[in-house]
C-alpha cells in the first residue's frame, strides 16, 4: 500500500511519529493510501529550514519570483490532467470538477506574475525640508496554510503562490483526507525554479495545526474550513502574535424573484446545489423562492432535474454530474441531518437516501435529496450540511426573502435571480453576505478580486487572493529620509513635524 510522508527541502521523506491515517477511494470505500500524522518535532524540523531558506528567497527581486509563476503556470498546464485525475481518486469529484479546481488554483497563479507591480511601495518626494518618505512592502519571513478536503489544488495555490511571490517561505498543511495533490503541486513548484525549503508540505492532524499555531517562527497562518475549527485557529493563532485569516462555514441562499427565468433558476440550483456532490463552500444549498406560485413552479420544474441526475465514480468521465462524499463519516452526517429534515416535518420531494450503485455499493455514495417547506428553525436550515441536499425555504415578500437571508449567523455567498435591476441593486446593496451573484449563483470572484464572506463565516481583516492576498502576507515599512545639507541645525527637542 501507497506510503504518503512529507514534502521537505525538496524531498518526499517517511514520517516519524509513527502515526498515520487513512486516505479512501470514496467511489470504492477502499483503503488506498496511508498517511503519515506529524510530530511537533517534524513540523518545527520543516519550519527551520525554511527559516534558514527565506533570506535568500526574498532578497530576489519581485521579477525573478515572478518568473517561477511564470513556469508553474506552464506546468500546471502540463500535468493538468495528471493532478485532476489524482484529485479524484482521492476527493471523488468528477474529472471535469477536479480539472475545474486546478485552472481556478492556476488563476491565482497566474496573478501573482504581477508580483512586481503588486509590491510596488509609494514615494513622496520633498515631503519636508529636505526630506523624502517611502513605504515597502516587506515579506514576513514563514507563514503557514491549513487547507480542506474539497477543494486540495485550489485553496492551497490560493495561500502559497502569494505568499512566494511575497518572498515568504510557505508550510502546508493539508487535509490528511486527500494529501497527494498539495504534495505534487510542492514538487511542481520546485520543477519551476523555486529554491529547496521554501515550499514544505508537512501531513497531519491536530497536532500539527497546534504546532504550527504555536511556533513563534511562523508570521501568518490562513486557514479554510469549518467554522468551529476556523474560531480555534484564530483565537489560538491571534493569542501566539500571529497574522491570522480564517474562513469558515456556509449556508448560501439563492433568492427567486417572480419574473426570474425559471429554466435558468433551474439549471443555476441544479449546478450549484448538487456540483461536487455539494461539498462546496459557496454551494447553494437554499432556495428561497419569493411567493407561493414561485415555489409551487419551482418545484414542478426542479424535482425531476434532482430525480434525473447521474451519480457515479470519476472514471465515468462526463456521463456523471456528480461523485461520492469524501468519507463514510460524511454520508452518514448528512444522512443524519436528512431524516432530521423529515422528523422536523419538512417535505422530502426528492429522497435519495437509499441510493446504491451496482459495483459501488461500499462507496460514499449520497443520492440527491430535495427538500420543501422548509423554515428557519429546522437543523437542516441552520447548518451546514455540505452534501447534495438542497431545502426549499418559502417566503412571501422580497423583504422577507432578504430577512432570512441577512439573519443566517452565515455570511459567506448569496445570489438573487430577477430580471429587475432594481431589485438586484437593492439586493446586492443591502445583503450582509460577502460574495453577491446577480443572476450568477456561485459568485467566486476571479482572482484579481479577493474572497471572502462576512459574519461567521470568515475571521481576519483580510480577503483570500486579490490585492488583499499581498496585502496579507507582507508588512509596510516607511522610511523618512534626510542627507546632511552641510548646514549645522542644531538639537530640536520638539515633536517632529513637516513644517
Amino acid at each position: 500500500m501507497e506510503q504518503i510522508g512529507h514534502y521537505i527541502n525538496g524531498e518526499h521523506i517517511a514520517g516519524t511519529s509513527g502515526r498515520t491515517a487513512d486516505v479512501y477511494n470514496p467511489a470504492t470505500g477502499e483503503v488506498q493510501a496511508k498517511v503519515a500524522l506529524a510530530s511537533d518535532e517534524e513540523m518545527a524540523k520543516a519550519v527551520e529550514i525554511a527559516k534558514a531558506a527565506q533570506p535568500a528567497w526574498a532578497a530576489k527581486n519581485p521579477q525573478v519570483r515572478a518568473r517561477v509563476m511564470m513556469k508553474m503556470v506552464a506546468l500546471l498546464h502540463r500535468d493538468m490532467d495528471k493532478l485532476a485525475e489524482t484529485l479524484s481518486r482521492e476527493h471523488g469529484k468528477t474529472f471535469p470538477d477536479a480539472k475545474g479546481d486546478v485552472i481556478r488554483g492556476l488563476e491565482v497563479v497566474e496573478y501573482c506574475i504581477g508580483a512586481p507591480q503588486l509590491l510596488k511601495g509609494e514615494f513622496t518626494d520633498g515631503a519636508g525640508p529636505g526630506i523624502d518618505m517611502y513605504s515597502m512592502k516587506q515579506a514576513l519571513g514563514v507563514t503557514a496554510g491549513i487547507t480542506p478536503f474539497n477543494f486540495p489544488a485550489m485553496i492551497p495555490m490560493w495561500m502559497f503562490a502569494p505568499a512566494i511571490a511575497c518572498g515568504n517561505a510557505f508550510i502546508l498543511k493539508p487535509s490528511e483526507r486527500d494529501p497527494s495533490v498539495p504534495m505534487m503541486l510542492a514538487a511542481l513548484m520546485e520543477e519551476a525554479g523555486l529554491p529547496k525549503g521554501i515550499i514544505q508540505v508537512v501531513n497531519g492532524d491536530k497536532e500539527a495545526v497546534d504546532a504550527i499555531l504555536d511556533n513563534d517562527v511562523i508570521q501568518s497562518v490562513g486557514f479554510v474550513g469549518s467554522t468551529p475549527i476556523a474560531e480555534y485557529i484564530y483565537g489560538r493563532g491571534c493569542s501566539n502574535g500571529k497574522r491570522v485569516q480564517c474562513f469558515g462555514g456556509a449556508k448560501n441562499h439563492m433568492i427567486v424573484m417572480p419574473d426570474a427565468d425559471m429554466d435558468q433558476v433551474v439549471d443555476a440550483l441544479i449546478g450549484a446545489g448538487y456540483g461536487a456532490a455539494g461539498e462546496r463552500c459557496m454551494a447553494i444549498s437554499v432556495a428561497v423562492p419569493v411567493g407561493d406560485e414561485t415555489a409551487d413552479r419551482l418545484i414542478e420544474k426542479l424535482a425531476p432535474r434532482v430525480e434525473s441526475l447521474k451519480i457515479g465514480p470519476y472514471t465515468a468521465g462526463n456521463d456523471v454530474d456528480f461523485g461520492p462524499v469524501v468519507t463514510a463519516a460524511a454520508k452518514q452526517n448528512i444522512l443524519g441531518l436528512v431524516e432530521t429534515g423529515v422528523k422536523d416535518g419538512a417535505d422530502l420531494v426528492v429522497d435519495g437516501r437509499d441510493f446504491s450503485l451496482q459495483g459501488y455499493e461500499d462507496g460514499f455514495f449520497v443520492g440527491a435529496c430535495l427538500f420543501d417547506n422548509v423554515t428557519t428553525d429546522m437543523d437542516i436550515y441552520k447548518k451546514e450540511i455540505f452534501g447534495p441536499v438542497l431545502s426549499t425555504v418559502r417566503a412571501q415578500s422580497y423583504e422577507e426573502a432578504l430577512g432570512i437571508a441577512m439573519d443566517h449567523e452565515y455570511g459567506n455567498g448569496t445570489a438573487i435571480f430577477t430580471r429587475d435591476g432594481d431589485t438586484a441593486r437593492d439586493f446586492a446593496n443591502r445583503i450582509n453576505i460577502g460574495m453577491v451573484g446577480v443572476n450568477v449563483p456561485i459568485p467566486v470572484p476571479l482572482a484579481y478580486h479577493t474572497f471572502g464572506g462576512w459574519k461567521k463565516s470568515a475571521f481576519g481583516d483580510l480577503n483570500q487572493h486579490g490585492p488583499d492576498a499581498f496585502k496579507f502576507y507582507t508588512r509596510t515599512k516607511t522610511v523618512t529620509s534626510r542627507w546632511p545639507s552641510g548646514t549645522k541645525e542644531g538639537a530640536d527637542f520638539s515633536i517632529p513635524t513637516m513644517e
